[in-house]
Formats: C-alpha cells, sequence, structure tokens
C-alpha cells in the first residue's frame, strides 16, 4: 500500500474533515458534571457511528461512570492500539468565552487559523486526527496497513476513576504490541514532538491543628500557638536557599539527564523569554544550576497549591485560628517512589511539629511513578523519521512537565510501551476559556498518523 495518494486524499477531504470535527465539538460531554452524563453518552455515541461509517467494528461499553469506545481492525503487521479522550473541561467562566464554546468555528488570530471551541485541543481535534488519517487509508486502499485497536475514554478529566477496572477486565482485548496517545503538545511551532519521558505524581494535604478554638487574639496573642506562623515556618523548611528541595530522601531514584537527550533539548526550537513572559515571568525560579527545560521535564519538584487557615472574609477579625491548611503536589522522575516520597514528607513536617501542636494528613490522595519511554525500540525511531518528513524539520525526543497517568498503566496493566505525539501548542488555552487548536495543527497531524502509521507498518 502506497502513502502518497493517503496524503492526496486527506488534503482533499480537509473540509469535510473539519466540518466532522465540529459535530463531535458541539457534544457537550463535560464528564466531571453529572448534569452532562447524556452529552457523554451521545459523543460516545457519535463516535461508535463514525467508526462503524468507515467499516471499523466499534462498539460503546459501559462502565459505573461514562462509558468507554472500543474498536478492532484486523489485519496482519503489528498490532497498534490508540488511545484519545471524548470527554472535555468545564467552560466555566462563561463570560470570559468570546463564543459559544460549543459553537465552534474557524478564526483568524493574528494571521492563523485556528478552531475555536471547547475540546478543540484537549483532546477532541487531537483524537480526530488519528481517525481521519484511518479514515483516508480505509477509502484509498480498502483496508489499513497495520492491526489498530481504537480505545476512547469519557473520564479523563475527572481522573479516570473506571479506566483501570475497564483495562484489567478487558486486558486481553485491549493489549497489542504498542499505544499511540495524541494528547500531547508540540515543544514549538513546527517542530514534531515525541515525548520520552512523563513526570509522576504525588498530591499530599494536612492540617496543622494548635488550640482547640479560634482564641482572641488579644487575650491570648502572644502567648498562644499560631498554626499559621507554625505552619508557615514548615512550608519554609521545604526548600533551601538554592531551590533545592530540603525533604530528606526526597532526590532518591532521581538521575542525570543523558547527553544526548540534553543536546536535543538544546536544539528543539525552545523559546525560553517567550515561555516565561507569556506568563509575566522574567526568569525562571527554582533549583539553581539547571535548565528551564530540565526544570520543567527532568527534575522533581514540590509545590505548594494551597495555605489557607483562619479568617478569610471581608474586613478584620481579631482571632488565633485552631487550625490552619495545606496542599501540596510533587513532580516525579526517574524511578522515585509515591509511597517512599509521601512517607518522607510526612516525616519532615512531623519532626518540626512546635509543642503544642499536631498534624492531620488527607487520605484522599494518590500518587504516580514517571514514566520513561523505551525510545530505543525502533518504531520510536521510524515514528521520529515519519514526523521529520512530514513536517520538514528533524523531529525531537522531549520531556513533560505534566503527567498522563494513562502512559503508565498502559506499561503497568498491560504490558506494553506508549508512544506519545501530539500536535497542540503551548497557547492552545487547553481548560480555560477561548480553547482553540491550530487548523495547520489538525491537517498536518492527520497528514503525520498517515506517515507513522505506514512507517509502523514495515516494523
Amino acid at each position: 500500500m502506497t502513502l502518497t495518494p493517503v496524503l492526496e486524499r486527506i488534503d482533499a477531504d480537509l473540509d469535510a474533515s473539519l466540518d466532522r470535527l465540529m459535530e463531535l465539538l458541539r457534544i457537550q460531554s463535560i464528564s466531571t458534571d453529572p448534569a452532562y452524563a447524556d452529552q457523554c453518552e451521545a459523543a460516545a455515541d457519535w463516535l461508535v457511528a463514525d467508526l462503524q461509517s468507515f467499516g471499523i467494528a466499534a462498539e460503546k461499553r459501559e462502565t459505573p461512570g461514562h462509558p468507554m469506545v472500543v474498536g478492532h481492525v484486523p489485519g496482519d503487521g503489528p498490532h497498534v492500539l490508540f488511545y484519545g479522550h471524548y470527554d472535555v473541561q468545564p467552560v466555566d467562566p462563561l463570560n470570559l468565552w468570546h463564543r459559544d464554546p460549543f459553537d465552534p468555528a474557524i478564526e483568524d488570530a493574528n494571521g492563523t487559523r485556528v478552531i475555536r471551541g471547547r475540546g478543540s485541543s484537549d483532546d477532541k481535534g487531537q483524537l480526530m486526527t488519528f481517525v481521519e488519517a484511518c479514515r483516508a487509508w480505509q477509502a484509498v486502499h480498502g483496508s489499513l496497513p497495520c492491526r489498530i485497536t481504537f480505545f476512547f475514554e469519557g473520564e479523563e478529566e475527572t481522573g479516570s476513576p473506571s479506566l483501570v477496572p475497564f483495562m484489567k477486565e478487558f486486558a486481553d482485548e485491549l493489549r497489542c504490541d504498542l499505544a499511540l496517545i495524541c494528547d500531547t503538545s508540540m515543544v514549538a511551532p513546527g517542530v514534531p514532538s515525541i515525548a520520552s519521558q512523563l513526570r509522576g505524581m504525588l498530591k499530599e494535604e494536612f492540617t496543622l491543628i494548635g488550640p482547640k478554638m479560634d482564641l482572641h487574639s488579644g487575650h491570648y496573642g502572644g502567648t498562644a500557638l499560631n498554626p499559621l506562623h507554625a505552619i508557615a515556618d514548615i512550608v519554609a523548611s521545604f526548600h533551601d536557599s538554592t531551590g533545592r528541595v530540603a525533604v530528606e530522601g526526597f532526590y532518591e531514584g532521581v538521575h542525570p539527564l543523558p547527553d544526548d537527550l540534553k543536546r536535543q533539548w538544546e536544539g528543539c526550537g525552545f523559546d525560553e523569554e517567550d515561555y516565561l513572559g507569556s506568563v509575566g515571568m522574567t526568569k525562571a525560579h527554582g533549583e539553581e544550576g539547571f535548565s528551564t527545560l530540565e526544570l520543567q521535564w527532568a527534575r522533581p519538584t514540590l509545590e505548594v497549591n494551597g495555605l489557607w487557615g483562619g479568617y478569610n472574609g471581608k474586613g478584620s477579625k481579631t482571632v488565633i485560628p485552631s487550625e490552619a491548611h495545606c496542599k501540596i503536589t510533587c513532580r516525579l522522575v526517574g524511578d522515585m517512589e509515591p509511597d517512599h516520597l509521601r512517607n518522607a514528607i510526612r516525616k519532615h513536617v512531623e519532626d518540626r511539629l512546635p509543642q503544642d501542636a499536631s498534624v492531620q494528613w488527607d487520605n484522599d490522595v494518590d500518587g504516580a511513578k514517571a514514566a520513561v519511554m523505551n525510545i530505543e525500540r525502533p518504531e520510536f525511531e521510524a515514528a521520529r523519521q515519519a514526523l521529520s518528513d512530514e513536517w520538514n524539520r528533524e523531529a525531537v525526543f522531549v520531556g513533560m512537565g505534566g503527567s498522563i497517568p494513562i502512559a503508565g498503566l498502559f506499561k503497568d496493566i498491560l504490558g506494553m510501551d506508549a508512544m506519545l505525539i501530539g500536535f497542540a501548542q503551548d497557547d492552545d488555552r487547553i481548560h480555560s476559556p477561548n480553547e482553540k487548536y491550530n487548523v495547520e495543527s489538525f491537517h498536518k497531524g492527520m497528514r503525520s498518523w498517515a506517515r507513522v502509521l505506514e512507517a509502523l507498518s514495515k516494523k
């Protein structure tokens, strides 16, 4: 099967592909709000019907939450699984949108054609790049270049509570040679990127308890323990003056960045000034001695996400609060173990509690290890070359500062590696008002997947 007519078909059918994407974007599949449960069902039904429209044996599978969509393409050659999610984030605050978030449209944004609407980038637009590439292969050749399993979920934006049980129950059906994921971004405009590592995540929350009640700050000020003062001291102790995390044992499992990967990152086109300036910063803050990309992709973090206590209303209330609260997240790299890290953080806090203070830990927390891709597999180099051919720019292996748990789950539950290729841009405003996806990302994303599938079929 030849590639050129497939690419030509993608080009000729771009308008029809955009129309189909618009249909999917109009479905208000907000997974976190029960009021939109019917819309999530409708999105799953739409995807099943769309896959079936070009010959894919697809069906909707019910779960305790929102349904999964599973489809299969038999055939010879390598067997790949493509994963995406059809659910989207809530649209609040609605008044900041320039148009109805579920009335998508093609707009001009400073000379760039963009698809504006909730889910356009995260993840419906990305998901459909792969579906449309498969549609073109099927239209031209009557078949696909390799065996494919489609796997779409509707709870990614709510932590995927049904995902692990579903994967375990249907492991034999879902297990393939390689998983493909399109839910990531390009490191810079026009630079095709394959994620080679994802940071893991650890969440913690604790309450520091002092007096048994709020106290009058005149009667007890200067004599009573103030939990806000105590928690501020503990939070300040999390880092030393160089930005390094000061929790004992925090860096166990962290490995140096390989020189060849570091060289790729240095030449990948990342614009540090634009990256920082876009959020109102003039310099990188954090652990000294590392580049901005190393800090973002290859170094672990401990961040305080919330710190509160006492009176927070208007005006003044002269109290010493009885409690203070703190939320923490850590990003993990390498072989860092979430449970070990949790114990280290808790010991750090408990060792610094002043007399008359106690701590209560929130046990509704979770953690996931970092995911490191096996880029030594020949499929990764084949995909990198295919992307380079499409974008006329050498594709790069990049890291990711965020966490995509599904990549690790594919490895832990199904025993297969994952390849993450995405075409989003950093300015796509995912999870925010006025989300967009560049038409070029959508168009060249389809062409890219067509090339990648052809390359993988030869491995």
